[in-house]
């Protein structure tokens, strides 16, 4: 059995998870504040924590930080209101492996914790390599044989998931959406922007253009 921390300040939500994730199996054990959370993984460390962003005193991305210390590689999905890009780009480089924002869909947080917990049983995958061209998740290092470049957040996020759908014809809105999480105007050319800055590092045949529809990173 799997044992969660999940770190909500919301008296009824904290009740909701506790009583709905130990009727899917889980073991859980429930903190309204930082304090509380990291003493209660030092007790028993867990296999994920589920922590909201807007906390009392120590928030969220602070008690993640923290939580590294004390239970070094556990899984942390932030729960949170908010859904702007910064906030989610903040949580995953502070350390997050997922981000759900409230309201959600309770089976949906289900599927994703059980997700985490495969993927933490698993090798993690540090490297994404596409021919000649690789990328270090670990360091957003990319090495090519135009030579080594660390890439912005826009850069790495394009890449990776080029890197991970390579050989498919991507449109425009599913990079922006599938790399990003966000939705552009379709008169918005901010994709062809990072795509050009990446066939700067890559190559110009590195990422092929297909004419009415998007983009592709050839396999062969």
């Amino acid at each position: 059995m799997h044992h969660l921390l999940v770190v909500e300040d919301e008296p009824r939500l904290r009740s909701l998870l506790d009583r709905g994730l130990r009727a899917q199996g889980f073991d859980v054990r429930t903190a309204s504040d930082a304090d509380e959370a990291l003493s209660s993984a030092r007790a028993d460390p867990p296999a994920l924590a589920l922590l909201d962003v807007m906390l009392p005193g120590a928030d969220g991305f602070e008690l993640l930080e923290a939580l590294r210390g004390v239970v070094p590689g556990v899984p942390v999905i932030m729960l949170t209101a908010r859904s702007a890009i910064d906030d989610r780009i903040h949580g995953l480089e502070t350390g997050a492996v997922d981000y759900v924002t409230k309201p959600f869909s309770f089976r949906e947080l289900t599927a994703r914790i059980r997700a985490q917990l495969r993927r933490d049983s698993a090798p993690p995958v540090e490297l994404l390599q596409v021919k000649d061209s690789r990328l270090d998740l670990f360091k957003r290092e990319l090495e090519s044989p135009r030579g080594v470049f660390v890439l912005s957040d826009r850069e790495f996020m394009l890449l990776a998931y080029l890197m991970r759908h390579a050989g498919q014809v991507l449109t425009r809105s599913q990079l922006s959406e599938g790399a990003w999480d966000t939705v552009v105007d379709a008169r918005s050319n901010v994709v062809d922007v990072y795509i050009a800055y990446l066939r700067q590092k890559l190559g110009t045949d590195a990422i092929t253009t297909v004419r009415g529809i998007g983009y592709r990173m050839p396999v062969e």
